[in-house]
């Protein structure tokens, strides 16, 4: 019962250590780009990173599994409760460092390091299966960012090219025909009641008193899909990260997949709103500047990139995927902040070490508390 604690205990720690590092990644753009508060964009990523997890019991079954360890150890080791409680705190206290360090690292990498450390402390390096961690880890994790650095220059650059028409032609309206048409006006419905609809500037829909029926302002509209592409971000997350930690869970036969997801999603929720800030700055502030076009651009790619590798099972970063699509943006304005980027990728290199030392540690002393 002890053990089955512990496990629940160090579960909780890295769920709440993925949420002040990780829950508002996909709303930094709001906030950087003064669409938000910061309360207001934590709030509204929570609300979307739960859905995300309650999704993830349904379409995210292939992670789950993978981060059992299962297939990259030996079988012995993942049905161990002092293994999986040194892969959760060798994680845990890598990512906790991180968040307090403001540094935005994945969660991922430190499940991945720490499962490679508890493993050669338990077993022996040669245990670990290096072309499953190559393969089935490894691979997708360093695809991960670099695509989503070109996928994000290449959004930018397609949502740049239509800005312009669209700030040109803001308003589309829908009227009772008047006596002089505007330019451009389609009628709707013929007769003494027809009804015209016509495409111009906001001001000028203002002056000519158009837009009394209906009126779709191109600015607000964009702002609109600025807060959904943050909310799939924040759901791509969800439903990205929250099995991988619930999957340390299922070693303990009394809790069922469901319940562990639930459970995890609810100490993710807590993590992010009492440890976000320093993570949320860094995002949001000192990779490059944000404003709306760029933040949305960045959502789009990130969304697209994480929900798809959820829906394969693949196991990438949503932390490298988002910092990506951000830098590949700065890199089409040139505003990236290089120093920021560099302590970033630092950090990046360092989690697979730093998870493993400290997994290791951890089932050092557990098994040695356990004897």
């Amino acid at each position: 019962m002890f053990l089955l604690f512990s496990l629940a205990l160090a579960a909780a720690f890295l769920a709440l250590s993925n949420g002040a590092n990780d829950n508002f990644k996909g709303v930094a753009s709001l906030y950087g780009g003064g669409l938000a508060s910061y309360r207001t964009a934590l709030a509204w990523a929570t609300v979307t990173t739960a859905a995300g997890s309650i999704a993830s019991v349904f379409f995210a079954s292939a992670l789950l599994h993978k981060f059992t360890g299962k297939g990259l150890v030996p079988d012995a080791l993942v049905t161990s409760e002092i293994f999986v409680i040194s892969v959760a705190g060798g994680a845990a206290a890598t990512v906790m460092l991180a968040s307090r360090l403001g540094f935005p690292i994945s969660t991922t990498h430190g499940l991945l390091g720490a499962l490679g450390g508890a493993g050669a402390a338990a077993a022996g390096p040669d245990a670990i299966d290096t072309l499953t961690l190559a393969k089935s880890f490894a691979l997708p994790l360093l695809l991960g960012p670099v695509l989503a650095i070109a996928l994000g220059a290449v959004v930018f650059q397609v949502l740049r090219l239509g800005r312009r028409p669209a700030a040109e032609a803001a308003c589309l309206c829908i009227d009772p025909e008047t006596a002089v048409q505007p330019a451009g006006a389609m009628a709707l419905v013929a007769g003494p009641t027809s009804l015209s609809l016509h495409v111009s500037t906001v001001e000028a829909c203002d002056a000519a008193g158009q837009g009394r029926l209906a009126r779709l302002d191109a600015g607000h509209l964009a702002d609109r899909l600025h807060w959904a592409s943050a909310g799939a971000v924040s759901f791509a997350r969800g439903l990205n990260d929250t099995p991988k930690i619930a999957a340390l869970l299922l070693v303990a036969p009394i809790v069922s997949p469901g319940w562990s997801i639930a459970f995890i999603a609810l100490i993710m929720a807590i993590g992010g709103a009492i440890g976000a800030r320093r993570v949320a700055e860094t995002m949001s502030r000192r990779i490059t500047r944000l404003d709306p076009h760029e933040g949305l651009s960045a959502n789009l790619a990130t969304s697209s990139l994480v929900l798809a590798a959820s829906f394969f099972g693949l196991p990438v970063s949503t932390t490298h995927v988002s910092v990506g699509a951000l830098f590949g943006i700065a890199m089409t304005t040139r505003e990236a902040n290089a120093r920021t980027m560099i302590g970033i990728v630092l950090s990046w290199l360092v989690t697979l070490p730093v998870a493993a030392l400290a997994a290791a540690l951890v089932y050092r002393l557990a098994a040695s508390f356990g004897t």
